[in-house]
């Protein structure tokens, strides 16, 4: 690990003052993610601002019936708050599906968010990877792709997002709060990531310095809810393909559908030809195949993944098949 100067901020004043006072810095809050790649020395800052201690540990109701969720909650936390398993169950879900509980115990809101991915060539320093030198290659087209993305690619890096929280939080139209030297604003968690394209090392649309604050959650919409994952074990892996779906059902037919995928894309893809395939159409198992091939028609595989696209219709279509039928 290379040598680093760290302090710890008081308020998220402070931290931002303390990031922009030091070229290369990092925020750290849980370090789940950031220590792994700082001792491989992917990451290297020169700087730790430790804001761990920030006030950011509420979960609070908001005017309008929806919830603010703290940047620093921790997801041991946010699954078993009454109001999270009352409300948004698929929140809960997606975040008991990831991890370890030890490492839940320890990861943050914010940072949960802002996991890096877990591309086995971008972690191996020996291969080239356009995230960590760009313009070096993407050793993945080639090589061994099962967990790679099968939506939103290019040729440039075919990598997937790790996370379980963000792609229920996708569904539940979150938005995060973020502060930084120009002061604070909303970003819906949709904008805050980047399609690899040519430059997949510009990962965030956040400014440098910007500290995620908060996240808030819209009044709980209506229907039913679930979160699941399709995975190599059943703990302790990331997602083959995973499906965050909200689904009312009105006379037999569908008044309202979100759906989220992950495993499947260098975000938490949002499936947005599905959803509009699905409306005002009856709620039946045909409907729900159409619907996902429709979302995965531009779908494309790159060998190892190939599975991926019929394995993703299937859990789209079962997914949602429960949900109606509960209705």
């Amino acid at each position: 690990m290379q040598p680093f100067t760290y302090e710890r901020a008081a308020t998220p004043a402070a931290a931002v003052a303390a990031f922009a006072a030091h070229p290369g810095a990092h925020y750290i809050a849980g370090g789940t993610n950031l220590l792994d790649l700082m001792k491989l020395q992917i990451e290297t800052p020169a700087h730790l601002v430790d804001v761990s201690r920030l006030p950011l540990l509420e979960v609070e109701d908001t005017a309008d019936g929806g919830l603010r969720i703290g940047a620093l909650v921790h997801n041991t936390a946010l699954a078993s708050h009454p109001a999270i398993r009352a409300r948004y169950p698929v929140l809960a879900e997606a975040i008991l599906a990831g991890a370890s509980g030890q490492l839940r115990n320890k990861a943050t809101t914010g940072g949960n968010v802002m996991q890096r991915t877990r591309c086995n060539y971008f972690y191996d320093l020996a291969r080239p990877c356009n995230k960590r030198q760009p313009g070096a290659g993407c050793a993945a087209i080639g090589g061994h792709t099962r967990i790679h993305a099968i939506l939103g690619a290019s040729e440039h890096c075919i990598a997937t997002h790790p996370s379980d929280m963000a792609v229920a939080l996708q569904a539940l139209h979150a938005v995060l709060h973020v502060q930084g030297a120009d002061g604070e604003r909303d970003i819906p968690l949709d904008a805050l990531y980047r399609l690899p394209g040519d430059t997949p090392h510009l990962e965030y649309t956040l400014a440098a310095g910007e500290l995620i604050t908060g996240v808030t959650l819209p009044p709980a919409p209506a229907g039913r809810m679930r979160y699941r994952k399709v995975r190599d074990r059943a703990s302790y892996a990331f997602a083959l393909v995973s499906v965050a779906a909200v689904l009312d059902v009105q006379d037999g037919r569908v008044a309202s559908v979100r759906i989220a995928l992950g495993g499947v894309a260098h975000k938490p893809w949002r499936a947005h030809a599905a959803e509009a395939a699905l409306l005002g159409q009856p709620a039946t198992e045909a409907t729900f195949l159409a619907a996902a091939d429709a979302e995965l028609a531009p779908a494309r595989g790159w060998g190892g993944n190939d599975f991926k696209i019929p394995l993703a219709r299937r859990v789209i279509a079962r997914t949602l098949h429960e949900l109606a039928g509960e209705a």
